[in-house]
């Protein structure tokens, strides 16, 4: 059996405090003795907790703020750009502004790397523990798989689907009976350029990433992962952070991967723009015209969708980025 990796065990408070971080540790240590990996133990406040975000996180416990409107975003920027573990996520108030790409155009300027702690967020989903896009709805629990890594040794599709649903399960007959367990989030999250990457075994599926972006396969993963979650919460959908797997940021330096075919992929089986590098000289009109698209699209389909810029603070259009980020792949960045 396949290396069964709980990316992330988020807990969700609006007065995050010892005790909760007391919990996610006993919660933490029952997954491992069940005999999953815990590669990430999270919490996720509201711009309100900040101060005890503060106090609590470190590098072993980060902290989210959750989904802020235009107004809170501002209000706790200083503070997000001053704490190396604070993620946040925007919901523009209507139409996407010219004051939005400002913000991430002063992380940009200021604290390049904390464009990885932040995402700009269209019809999100609560309770999903994956960062930036955690947003608190109750108090309680919720927990997201690294589930590509159960396909290693699949030839086809099936068995690795099988390999999920039977995880699913083992979790659920483990945590079911806790009061403050919200669910599962059974979105595909991959990370690596190994058993982690999904675009590898897509690749290994349909001879080239090319190949399958016109196949039904992202359909049919999106449909399982969505009817066969047997506790759903949160996105429940396809990842493709560009910079996190690092098959994903091949196909993006050889040109595969335009923000276009992003969306494409998006608006069918994936959540967004995730981890995509972008130009410190890139046009804030260009920006803006992806992410008023890209929030269109959320609208008219009502489906969560999301963008995560990421940069260096130096890389140009032309140039290779130098993240010192491991997670993040070092690409020729392309424009958008």
């Amino acid at each position: 059996m396949p290396e069964r990796i709980v990316r992330t065990l988020c807990y969700f408070s609006d007065a995050p405090g010892a005790a909760v971080a007391e919990r996610l540790h006993e919660l933490g240590t029952r997954l491992t003795e069940a005999g999953f990996t815990v590669q990430t133990r999270r919490l996720c406040g509201t711009a309100g907790s900040l101060a005890s975000l503060n106090a609590l996180c470190s590098d072993h416990l980060p902290g989210c703020l959750g989904t802020l409107d235009r107004k809170a975003a501002h209000h706790c920027l200083d503070d997000f750009l001053d704490s190396p573990y604070l993620f946040m996520n925007l919901a523009p108030d209507g139409e996407v502004l010219e004051d939005d790409v400002g913000l991430l155009q002063r992380i940009l300027r200021e604290r390049p790397a904390k464009t990885f702690q932040f995402t700009f967020t269209f019809n999100n989903a609560h309770s999903s523990p994956y960062f930036p896009s955690a947003h608190r709805h109750c108090d309680g629990f919720s927990l997201g798989l690294q589930p590509v890594n159960l396909a290693e040794g699949c030839s086809t599709l099936a068995p690795w689907l099988d390999h999920m649903r039977h995880a699913w399960e083992q979790l659920c007959s483990l945590l079911d009976t806790e009061n403050d367990f919200l669910g599962i989030d059974s979105s595909v999250a991959p990370l690596g350029g190994g058993a982690g990457s999904l675009v590898r075994f897509i690749r290994h599926l349909h001879g080239s990433f090319r190949a399958s972006v016109t196949t039904d396969t992202w359909l049919r993963i999106t449909t399982f992962i969505q009817e066969h979650n047997p506790r759903p919460v949160g996105l429940c959908g396809l990842m493709l952070p560009c910079l996190e797997d690092n098959i994903l940021a091949e196909e993006y330096e050889a040109g595969e991967f335009s923000v276009e075919r992003n969306l494409f992929l998006s608006l069918h089986s994936g959540l967004g723009v995730d981890t995509y590098p972008i130009g410190m000289d890139e046009k804030p009109e260009r920006i803006l015209e992806v992410l008023r698209t890209l929030q269109g699209l959320s609208n008219k389909y009502q489906k969560p969708l999301s963008a995560r810029f990421v940069s260096d603070g130096r890389a140009r259009i032309g140039e290779k980025t130098a993240f010192s980020n491991p997670v993040l792949r070092d690409v020729v960045v392309r424009p958008l």
